[in-house]
Formats: C-alpha cells, sequence, structure tokens
C-alpha cells in the first residue's frame, strides 16, 4: 500500500463527497426539455425488431426514419452527436428492404437472418471506434476535422450482420475523461438532468441510449467507459472479457502494448437486456465461440458473491456508496436467492486496488502523447506543466481531464517505483482467485460506481471511484452494468455484475433475470402517447 497515494486519495474523497453533497443541495436537477417517446418502434428491443421485420410486418426504411427523427428530436438538448450520415442510412434501409423482399418464403427469411441477423437495425458508433468517412477527432482539436478512413473491426462486424449505422456520438479529449466534454463539441449531458454529465468516455452513447435515440451503440471500455455511462443513462453496459473484441481501429490504439487489446474492450450499450447476447456474439467475430451461449445455464445452478464496496483501511480511500445503491444489491440479491441462487457476501475485497488500477495504467505503452499527438515523442516536464496550467485556466486547447491524467502517467501515479512490481504480480494473484472462485458457475455483484451522474467538472475529485470498474479491465473479466431504477433524485442507478473469464453469459443472465424483475431502463420522460 502507497502511504502518500492514499492520504492524497483519502483527502480527495473527503473533498469530493462535500463537493457532491453541496451540488446536489445547490443545483436541483433540470428535467429533459425534449418529448417522450412517441412512435411504438422506438419501444422495441433489437430481438423483438428483428422478428418484425423479417416477417415483414415493418420496414427497414420506417424503422431508420423513426431513429433519425428521435435523434434531431434529442441532439439539440443534449448534445451527443458529432456527425450524422442520415441520407446514407435511408440508402441503405431500402438496400435492406429490397434484400428482405426478395426473399419470398418463410424459409428464405429464416436463412437471410441467419447469415444477417440483424438486417435493416440501425444502431450508433462511438466516435473512438471508427467509422469508415465520418468524424475521427476523438475529442482533439489537434485532429479536427479528421475522417476515419475505414470501420473499426467491431463495426465492420456490425454492419456485415446487417446493422446500419446512423451517426458518430460524443467522447472526451482522447477517451481520457469519465465525463464527456472537449474542446471541439463541448457537453454532452444527461438524459436525465441537463445540468449533469452523462459520464465518459462513451458518453455519447449512454445519453443517446438513455432516451431511446438508437436500438443500441458500440462503446469501448478501458475503466469504466461503457459501464459508468450506462449507469449515468440508466441503461446496460457490457465490458466484454479481455481479449474477446478485436480493437483494431480504435483511436487511441497501441501497436506496440501486448496487453492493452485485452484491458481495452469494445461492447455494447443497449436499453434491453434481452439483446446483449445477440450483440455479443456479434462483436465477438471469430471469437464467438469462446463464450458457449448455446450451453444454458439454470439460474439454480449459479452462486452469487457480492460487495456493497471496499472494507478495512481500504473503504477509507474510497468513496463512500450511495445507499440507494447498496439497497439495490440487496434487492439483486434477494430477488436471485428467491430463485434458488446460493449467496455470500465478501469480505477484505482487493485491498490493494487503487495501486493496482494505476500500475497497469501507468505500464500501458505506445499510446500517443495528448500534447504531441505521437507515441514516440513525450513532451517535456516544462511544456506538460504549462499545458495543464493552462487548460486549468481555460488557456489551453487541451482538456484538464485528459492532461491531469498525463501527468499522473509521467509521476508513475505517484507511486515508488520500487513497488510496482508488486502490484503487477498481484493482478496474477487476483486474477486466479476470483477465476477459481466464480468459476464457470458464479458471479460477483457489487457497485458500478459510488453515486448517481456527476456534475461537470467534478470528476478529478471522484476520481478514485473509478476503480470498481478500472480493476476488471485490468484483470480481464467480464463485467456488465444492469440498471436499478431511480434514487429520490430521479437519477439512474445500478448495480455491476462480474464473471470468470469467458463466461460473459452469465453477467447477461443475471441482467436479463433482473431487468424482468426491476423493469430495467426506465425513460427519462415518460412516454407520450403513441401515434396512429
Amino acid at each position: 500500500m502507497e502511504i502518500f497515494l492514499r492520504l492524497m486519495a483519502f483527502v480527495l474523497n473527503a473533498f469530493g463527497m462535500l463537493v457532491n453533497k453541496i451540488l446536489d443541495l445547490v443545483l436541483p436537477r433540470q428535467k429533459p426539455k425534449y418529448p417522450g417517446i412517441r412512435s411504438p418502434l422506438l419501444k422495441k428491443s433489437v430481438v423483438e425488431l428483428v422478428t418484425q421485420l423479417r416477417r415483414g410486418e415493418i420496414t427497414s426504411v420506417e424503422l431508420v426514419s423513426a431513429y433519425i427523427a428521435r435523434v434531431q428530436e434529442v441532439n439539440p438538448s443534449l448534445n451527443a452527436v458529432v456527425e450524422d450520415r442520415f441520407e446514407a442510412a435511408l440508402q441503405d434501409a431500402r438496400l435492406a428492404d429490397q434484400f428482405i423482399a426478395k426473399a419470398s418464403s418463410e424459409f428464405d427469411r429464416v436463412a437471410l437472418f441467419t447469415k444477417y441477423p440483424i438486417l435493416g437495425i440501425p444502431f450508433t458508433v462511438k466516435e473512438s471506434c471508427g467509422l469508415k468517412g465520418l468524424s475521427f477527432a476523438v475529442g482533439s482539436l489537434a485532429r479536427k476535422n479528421m475522417k476515419a478512413a475505414q470501420d473499426g473491426d467491431v463495426v465492420e462486424l456490425v454492419r456485415a450482420a446487417g446493422g446500419i449505422p446512423l451517426l458518430v456520438s460524443a467522447n472526451p479529449e482522447f477517451c481520457m475523461s469519465f465525463e464527456t466534454r472537449n474542446n471541439i463539441q463541448g457537453c454532452c449531458l444527461n438524459p436525465y438532468d441537463l445540468k449533469r454529465t452523462s459520464a465518459g468516455s462513451s458518453g455519447g452513447e449512454g445519453s443517446l441510449n438513455g432516451c431511446g435515440a438508437t436500438t443500441f451503440g458500440v462503446g469501448s471500455d478501458i475503466s469504466g467507459s461503457i459501464r459508468l455511462p450506462a449507469l449515468f443513462c440508466g441503461v446496460f453496459g457490457h465490458k466484454p472479457t479481455g481479449g474477446l473484441t478485436s480493437v483494431k481501429g480504435h483511436f487511441p490504439y497501441s501497436l506496440t502494448d501486448k496487453k492493452f487489446p485485452k484491458m481495452l474492450q469494445i461492447g455494447p450499450i443497449t436499453r434491453f437486456a434481452r439483446d446483449l447476447p445477440l450483440l455479443l456474439e456479434i462483436m465477438a467475430g471469430d471469437n464467438k465461440h469462446k463464450l458457449k451461449m448455446a450451453e444454458p445455464v439454470a439460474l439454480k445452478d449459479m452462486k452469487v458473491f457480492y460487495a456493497f464496496g471496499y472494507s478495512g483501511l481500504n473503504c477509507l480511500t474510497h468513496p463512500v456508496v450511495d445507499f440507494d445503491i447498496k439497497l439495490a444489491i440487496t434487492k439483486a440479491v434477494k430477488c436471485l436467492e428467491r430463485g434458488g441462487v446460493q449467496s455470500k457476501k465478501v469480505l477484505n475485497f482487493l485491498s490493494n486496488s487503487l495501486e493496482i488500477g494505476l500500475v497497469s495504467l501507468v505500464d500501458l505503452k505506445g499510446l500517443p502523447s495528448i500534447v504531441t499527438q505521437r507515441p514516440d515523442r513525450d513532451p517535456s516536464m516544462r511544456l506538460l506543466m504549462v499545458e495543464l496550467f493552462n487548460s486549468i485556466i481555460g488557456h489551453s486547447i487541451f482538456t484538464k481531464e485528459a492532461m491531469f491524467l498525463e501527468v499522473m502517467k509521467r509521476f508513475n501515479g505517484l507511486m515508488a517505483s520500487g513497488n510496482m512490481e508488486e502490484y503487477r504480480e498481484d493482478v496474477q494473484k487476483i486474477k486466479s482467485h476470483l477465476n477459481q472462485l466464480l468459476g464457470s458457475r458464479g458471479v460477483l455483484i457489487l457497485p458500478t460506481f459510488h453515486t448517481s451522474a456527476l456534475c461537470f467538472h467534478t470528476s478529478l475529485v471522484n476520481v478514485t471511484g473509478i476503480d470498481n470498474m478500472l480493476l476488471f479491465n485490468v484483470l480481464g473479466l467480464p463485467a456488465t452494468h444492469v440498471p436499478m431504477g431511480t434514487n429520490q433524485r430521479g437519477m439512474p442507478i445500478g448495480i455491476q455484475v462480474v464473471a470468470a473469464q469467458y463466461q460473459d453469459k452469465l453477467c447477461l443472465k443475471v441482467a436479463a433475470e433482473l431487468e424482468a424483475v426491476f423493469h430495467g431502463w426506465v425513460p427519462p420522460v415518460p412516454h407520450a402517447t403513441d401515434i396512429k
């Protein structure tokens, strides 16, 4: 344990909790200005929509048009869209409808949708994941007007499955913040409270999914960047097992670090848990056989381990978890127990989580510097500190959150270099322990984050809260955020479900079970009367 680092974390936590409480008192919730969902098409899961498309009950043009209209309706309030391809999407939809029309028999249509499982379904893409021809600036003024030369690997797989991309959505600069704000786009707002952040770095996807403006989103996660926006915006988000999905075509990307493709994972964000297995298999590509989705697991055969947060000295250097989130964990565990699941509370949970997470981030090699834009040329320390100061006072082209993380990396995360090898060894020990503990039937339930959506400019004083998510990127274990309703302020809350390597289906099964009981996504604005 790093004493100086822990002391800093203690002070930061105390200040962060004070700031959060004051802002909760002085900033009342600003409810969304956009209307509720009117079209019945926007209320359906991908699985339901695919069935209707196959049966000829709806057309892809109708579906794509409905989602384009919804994006245009909500984006002026949310600022979640970086660049769209609406006209091209409608052309893709017409082509999809032609394919479906040519499959005249039920047999032919089943065969068609077996080959193209989401034919005609619109979706959205986080800017950093790469969508050919659209913005690839990734929140950086130095990359402004840059376009993606080709689709990222996962985006290509989703398109090959028949999906129709509508747009690329907002992310922070170089994805280096957990609030989506940059010097090109400005702030991406939370669909439940327009004074708060949609989180990051997949904040645009969280925001669009939260208000029903997309069927699902392609996001990326290196320290909670799928799960945190899913929490703040009230939807489901899954970080796959490390190495399951390809991260080629993503920016930032490392060509030299073998750990990077396992720490960073690309996965789905969606309003409906029942869509996650289908979407994950598509995104896994050639690795989908590792998921063994076809082998069912009975709920009564599963085990649940749970924790409300950290214990011992570790709890002093991490934020206190909100009562509503602890209550959600209790409700989830009790619900699963009624289904025959055995449960056990976990104590003394991961005492060196802070150091392990920081070491893993500091150790990443081959990533471009925000300042120089190159992986092989670090800025001088003087230039780095000048830019950090300028970003704090608003006189830099770089954001302060991204600069802070780059400075922290240069200072080894405030850790003694002689102790870092010990924390690297801890990773393998903890990974082996959790894989053995959870096995092929166990899941771990714990908080995704300590509180609901934060106000802008508060992420740095809440930074130690990401341990709950970052740790499972480091360990390479799959993790799913599950929405569990809203708190007294009307903001989404939820929990995180973790399983052993390649046991992603257990996370998704628990998510589906909890969705059936607790109803999952709660719209930020009640649905309007359907237009007939």
